[in-house]
């Protein structure tokens, strides 16, 4: 006698999706900030009884209103996405670089610090060289002690890197203390160390951070350094059996996330701020690592990550101006689009298969 036997399969199963087309892509995350913003506008209603159409114009007005504001917005991508270039050789390597803030914070740091001894003392444009390179090499080496620490005993990269920054941030807190001895803590802007002008007081800064995402593309792409981050990041038990040498490689590379972070506070203090305090990098190290793992680690598309992250945050500042309401609220809405965002990578990457009945006869 023939029975039928009904087998009971899990609810659904997630399996790994092929390489989705790049329209696509494309076409889910414009759904899902979409849908990320028709959320926001309806909380925007039902909490705060502000007309959704207004808000969306507040935070597009709060970036692009006016010049003065679209500066300082192309100002605020273009340091963001630096920061960004910097951690992305590390993470496509999977070596997880959490040490960005501080990274940056030692270069500026190292940039005043040659303001302090030697302006004034010698012409402006060998003081910016001097910065320059002191601050690449400080932020190299702040970088290449944990990749040391990584490639020969295997420490933990991400608790290493994470608590360089704190270490950085209390170095600056007593070299201000050093600086100030009013007790001030507060430098104010230093009269020594300007980058040029060029025609716009930020044009300069945005041109370079250009420069240096072209160059940071072909170098991971086309470059055999590139090729090498690559396979250690795909598996390091390949890269040793094809002959690469797998410490070399992680060391070199710290060395240069490292030195981009101390590039960028070089620009930080030269281009910006013109001084230091332990919160001039203001958390956009952290900020960065989502807008390098967004982008998929690749230089081009975090131009468009970047631009979205500044866009959220500028109009969002923008929403608490214009409607007198707490700053609580708008970073609810950015942190529901980046939610959504987030997201909607899991079904770019992988795709839910629900549950069906197999049936098989049997005696």
């Amino acid at each position: 006698m023939n029975k039928v036997h009904s087998e009971k399969e899990p609810l659904f199963h997630v399996t790994k999706r092929e390489d989705m087309p790049l329209w696509s892509g494309i076409s889910v995350r414009a759904a899902a900030i979409i849908l990320a913003l028709v959320v926001c506008m309806i909380l925007s209603v039902i909490l705060i009884g502000i007309n959704p159409v207004k808000m969306l114009g507040s935070m597009i007005s709060g970036s692009f209103g006016t010049k003065r504001r679209l500066w300082k917005f192309f100002k605020d991508l273009a340091v963001l996405l630096g920061i960004s270039l910097a951690v992305t050789p590390a993470f496509r390597m999977k070596f997880w670089n959490i040490g960005a803030e501080g990274q940056c914070l030692i270069g500026a740091l190292t940039s005043v610090a040659c303001i302090m001894g030697l302006g004034g003392k010698i012409p402006n444009a060998l003081l910016l060289i001097i910065m320059l390179i002191t601050s690449v090499l400080v932020g190299a080496i702040w970088g290449v002690i944990p990749a040391i620490c990584k490639a020969l005993w295997n420490t933990n990269e991400t608790l290493f890197t994470l608590m360089m920054n704190y270490i950085a941030t209390f170095l600056v807190a007593y070299f201000l203390m050093l600086w100030t001895p009013s007790g001030s803590s507060t430098l104010g802007m230093l009269k020594f160390g300007y980058l040029p002008k060029l025609g716009h007081e930020y044009l300069l800064l945005i041109l370079v951070i250009a420069i240096l995402t072209a160059g940071l593309y072909v170098y991971l792409n086309y470059s055999k350094h590139g090729y090498e981050i690559s396979v250690v990041g795909e598996s390091q038990k390949t890269a040793l059996y094809i002959g690469i040498e797998v410490k070399k490689v992680i060391i070199r590379t710290m060395a240069i996330s490292g030195a981009l972070c101390g590039l960028v506070g070089f620009l930080i203090v030269s281009a910006l701020d013109h001084s230091v305090t332990t919160a001039s990098i203001g958390g956009q190290g952290f900020t960065a690592i989502m807008v390098s793992w967004l982008a998929k680690f690749n230089p081009i598309t975090m131009v468009l990550t970047s631009f979205l992250i500044t866009f959220l945050k500028q109009g969002s500042a923008q929403i608490s101006t214009d409607f007198n309401i707490d700053s609580s609220f708008p970073s609810v809405i950015v942190g529901i689009i980046i939610f959504f965002i987030i997201g909607c990578e899991f079904f770019i990457n992988y795709k839910i298969n629900f549950r069906h009945k197999a049936v098989k006869e049997g005696n």
